[in-house]
């Protein structure tokens, strides 16, 4: 299965205000459902036991409503792992009213070196050509004390299938629509960590695991 990049409606200006409400709620849902929470806490316990850090200032990328962090952390905090929450996205109205929250370009970020623990995103690597992802990790690199978390979807032809399946459970068009051209524009596992790993990050390590339901982990440690 080739990776085909089409441009998602949630990410056009063109997408209607109530749909962009409607698909950010969607996305939630399927975090929460289908792994993607699970995935990000995943990779901050793996964080958290290599470097014996219990409390994180985290900055996440494209966060939009910033749900998954904030569910991971309320999952981790049983394991006295706390996190300090940022959201930041290119786009206003995709922020959460009531949390830390900047807009911002995440391929520029406007923070010194080393000025949070973790920086996170979640469904965003697969919105970037293999420059663009290869500069985020070395911009978000240099924001970060301990590593880069991406939560991402594996490109394969059996998940394609489960997001058709999936359509009743979404109740934008814009999800549906965005959902087929996600999984045709993300990654495989081994893609991701040669893109990681060429170029101006080859001094960062990487790790790549895979998840529940064609979900992938990547850390790109800072030190």
């Amino acid at each position: 299965m080739q990776r085909t990049n089409s441009e998602e409606i949630l990410d056009s200006n063109a997408c209607p205000p109530a749909e962009v409400v409607a698909s950010l709620r969607d996305l939630c849902r399927i975090n929460r459902w289908f792994g993607g929470i699970a995935t990000t806490r995943r990779l901050i316990e793996r964080v958290a036991a290599t470097t014996g850090k219990k409390q994180f200032s985290l900055l996440e990328v494209a966060a939009g409503f910033g749900e998954v962090p904030r569910a991971a952390g309320r999952e981790l905090a049983a394991k006295g792992i706390t996190l300090d929450v940022t959201d930041l996205d290119r786009v206003s109205t995709h922020l959460q009213r009531g949390h830390r929250r900047l807009v911002a370009d995440a391929l520029a970020l406007p923070f010194r070196d080393g000025s949070f623990d973790l920086v996170s995103c979640s469904l965003f690597a697969h919105h970037l050509q293999p420059p663009e992802l290869a500069g985020f990790a070395k911009e978000a690199s240099r924001v970060s004390r301990c590593a880069v978390l991406i939560n991402d979807l594996i490109r394969h032809p059996l998940h394609l299938a489960l997001v058709y399946a999936a359509f009743p459970l979404m109740r934008s068009y814009v999800s549906r629509l965005d959902g087929v051209a996600s999984v045709r524009r993300s990654y495989t596992p081994d893609e991701i960590r040669t893109i990681l790993s060429d170029g101006a990050n080859r001094r960062h390590k990487v790790e790549i695991s895979r998840h529940y339901l064609f979900r992938m982990g990547a850390i790109v440690w800072s030190n």
